[in-house]
């Protein structure tokens, strides 16, 4: 089934073909007008609303596949992987490596399944292994403190045992957690026949790396820059202490890259790469102004969450985590500008303006 034709396409350095799979599984083989092998795009099946998330399949003559942010561990995608391995030969050729962008279980998930099947190792960052670690390992933590973290900044106290059960249900999609190499900045990684530099860029998530080849103008981005959705910027407890700010750093950081296409972690492929940037630049500050406006008087992050985005039930416990975590990062994006402050009444944190 072939994808809808986007604008501007016949000018881009990638030439794409469809490999024409099961409704359960799509691939897009991406080749590189000037050479650099194929780049497998591999739309794994997710049970929410975004529908598949991107995995990557890059081949490395003598040597095997590398594959990149295999997906969430579900009945769904272990079938899709299936079909691939077949289509492209994987299990025939082997897989090389596998490399996490970052630690979120649409990317990670996988991982340890596909590393006790090829003995192969996972790379990730040490950052992003930790709080893996704290969200699903078996001394997991941080469940319980992001309802402590809700409730002392005005959620329901019920929202602690709602955090504690939708953050568990995450823990079968996610094991086993892979056995871990670290990924850091300034990494040089060989595959595909090409040089690829690991660009760390936080934000979306703590030790976020995105992977970058100068000769073909090319960036797997992750989940940093996506061509259509706003990525996510949640504030964690005992994490990040200015994740907007780091995102943003992020995203400035990525501008300066001479970057003609880039692979994201949902929707497809895109060219439009610095405009993208500087959307979600703008999106950020026009939210912090948005914000202001909403803190002439006492108001706490709950309550600004329920004006900007909605609470519960009008939204499920997990949309309201991502919701509130970004409400939370964009108040202390403010405060970091020393435009607003925080003080603790009757147990809650309430926020206004200077």
């Amino acid at each position: 089934m072939s994808i809808e034709a986007q604008e501007g396409e016949d000018q881009w350095p990638y030439k794409r073909k469809d490999i024409d799979l099961s409704d359960n599984v799509k691939v897009i083989g991406w080749e590189h007008h000037a050479g650099g092998g194929i780049i497998y795009q591999i739309q794994v099946p997710v049970p929410n609303a975004l529908r598949w998330v991107n995995a990557y399949a890059l081949y490395t003559e003598g040597k095997g596949y590398t594959i990149i942010d295999p997906g969430m561990r579900t009945v769904e995608a272990e079938q899709a992987w299936a079909e691939v391995y077949h289509a492209l030969d994987i299990s025939g050729q082997r897989i090389e490596q596998i490399i996490l962008t970052h630690y979120h279980p649409d990317h990670l998930g996988l991982a340890g399944w596909m590393q006790e099947q090829h003995r192969c190792p996972v790379y990730l960052s040490k950052v992003g292994y930790d709080h893996a670690s704290r969200m699903w390992g078996k001394n997991r933590t941080m469940s319980t403190a992001m309802g402590e973290l809700f409730t002392l900044h005005g959620a329901p106290v019920e929202t602690l045992m709602q955090i504690y059960g939708h953050m568990e249900s995450f823990v079968a999609q996610v094991t086993p957690l892979p056995a871990i190499s670290w990924l850091e900045e300034g990494d040089q990684l060989f595959f595909a026949e090409g040089q690829w530099q690991v660009i760390e860029t936080h934000g979306h998530a703590p030790g976020h790396m995105a992977l970058w080849n100068a000769e073909l103008g090319t960036l797997i981005a992750g989940d940093h820059v996506l061509p259509r959705i706003t990525p996510n910027v949640s504030f964690l407890p005992d994490s990040d202490p200015e994740p907007l700010h780091s995102f943003m750093e992020g995203l400035d950081r990525l501008h300066q890259l001479p970057v003609t296409f880039a692979f994201p972690g949902h929707r497809y492929p895109f060219a439009h790469f610095h405009a993208r940037i500087e959307y979600l630049l703008q999106h950020h500050e026009e939210r912090l102004l948005s914000f202001m406006e909403e803190l002439h008087l006492p108001t706490t992050a709950y309550a600004l969450c329920a004006s900007t985005f909605g609470v519960p039930p009008q939204l499920s416990v997990h949309e309201f985590r991502f919701a509130m975590g970004e409400t939370l990062a964009h108040l202390i994006e403010l405060r970091r500008r020393g435009l607003i402050q925080e003080r603790e009444w009757d147990g809650v944190r309430q926020w206004q303006i200077l």
